[in-house]
């Protein structure tokens, strides 16, 4: 009986040392399919990963015809499900590296292998790996969730007709990190004021006197702060803000003052991000800041921008700005979404305004920020005192 095949596949082939142990080889990652070696030309995971992607969409199509689960590929469903229904998504490019993480895994397993204790093992081998786990089990999480909605595809196009279900962790508690206003405060103004030093060398000395250059490496910061803050936007749409309107990006309209933050051309998720109205203090911030990008010949029309193209990152200069400013705690680009969250509800704002105004529903705000509101809980406090 021929052994089935497991499937394409990732292997790093060690490197090639000579008696004396030096390299005369780096190690390099190979794709393993069906007995053959296909070089990917990558040393490091993440390139493998994609030339994994691009082998796997140009191999045999899967077999799209009613089988039992145990003839079933994991690796068949995933492609199939890649070729379906990931290229309308919003993301494609972050659900195929899911699907790939997931066919690494998987691979030479077929539906009929899928237990409880195989989630489990797939859990265990993610844990610490994600870049965004709200707790044990984030990342792989949402990796099996889109297993599932491979699975469940598979089945609505009548591929297999058994229920296989898929084990997920417990769901992580949610960030719910936002800042005070003393603490926006001051992280604003450590932005604005942050100075590049260098050091100055005398007579070819390797060891010069520091001092403060020109350069403010945290200034493109504040744009982002003040607009996370006062619309509530989901980062995406603030990297994306631009002056003009176009596919791939939001808009800032002045005229009208207002932030469209459904970018141009993407495509509509559950994830709503419906316009908002920009406040009189930050339309006055702006247009300030459109004056400057004209007069600094600025061409590229994003509203925050690094070095003179588009920002996209927030991680690796927050944690700066974080650190001079001694400001502690898990701080990202989506809690200034919660810090616009969190005052909207303090300052007694209405539940069913602020869902309308960042574009989610009212009964997430009252879960996650309604023991903020400054009379929660003081009729239901008073009402038990009385006879």
């Amino acid at each position: 009986m021929s052994r089935a095949s497991k499937g394409a596949r990732l292997w790093l082939r060690p490197a090639d040392r000579d008696e004396s142990g030096n390299i005369k080889k780096a190690a390099r990652w190979i794709i393993l399919d069906g007995g053959k070696q296909i070089a990917t030309g990558a040393a490091d995971r993440e390139e493998a990963e994609k030339a994994l992607a691009v082998h796997l969409v140009g191999k045999h199509s899967p077999a799209r015809t009613e089988q039992p689960l145990s003839a079933i590929l994991i690796t068949d469903v995933l492609k199939i499900y890649l070729e379906d229904r990931v290229p309308g998504q919003a993301r494609p490019e972050n659900a195929a590296e899911r699907l790939i993480r997931l066919g690494e895994f998987f691979s030479g397993k077929t539906l009929n292998d899928i237990t409880g204790k195989l989630c489990r093992e797939y859990v265990a081998a993610r844990e610490g790996k994600g870049r965004s786990n709200k707790g044990k089990g984030g990342s792989a999480r949402r990796d099996l969730e889109d297993l599932r909605a491979a699975i469940n595809h598979h089945h609505k196009e009548g591929y297999h007709r058994e229920v296989v279900r898929v084990v997920l962790p417990a769901a992580g508690k949610a960030r719910q990190r936002w800042l005070t206003r003393d603490e926006f405060a001051k992280l604003l103004w450590t932005c604005w004021r942050t100075r590049e030093w260098q050091k100055v060398h005398h007579d070819g000395k390797e060891d010069g006197e520091r001092k403060a250059t020109d350069k403010r490496p945290l200034r493109h910061l504040c744009r982002l702060l003040l607009m996370g803050v006062y619309t509530g936007s989901r980062p995406g749409a603030i990297f994306s803000a631009s002056w003009t309107d176009g596919d791939g990006r939001s808009h800032v309209d002045l005229t009208h003052k207002v932030f469209h933050r459904h970018a141009g051309g993407a495509i509509e998720t559950n994830k709503r991000q419906p316009s908002v109205k920009l406040s009189s203090r930050l339309t006055a911030h702006l247009k300030r800041w459109k004056r400057l990008d004209k007069k600094a010949g600025e061409n590229t029309g994003f509203v925050v921008r690094f070095n003179g193209a588009q920002a996209t990152d927030f991680d690796t200069s927050i944690k700066r700005a974080l650190k001079l400013a001694n400001i502690t705690g898990n701080v990202t680009a989506y809690s200034l979404r919660h810090t616009c969250a969190s005052w909207l509800v303090q300052k007694g704002l209405p539940t069913r305004k602020i869902a309308d105004f960042l574009g989610t529903s009212e009964q997430m705000i009252i879960r996650h920020y309604g023991h903020l509101a400054p009379d929660y809980q003081d009729e239901a406090a008073e009402m038990i005192g009385r006879k």
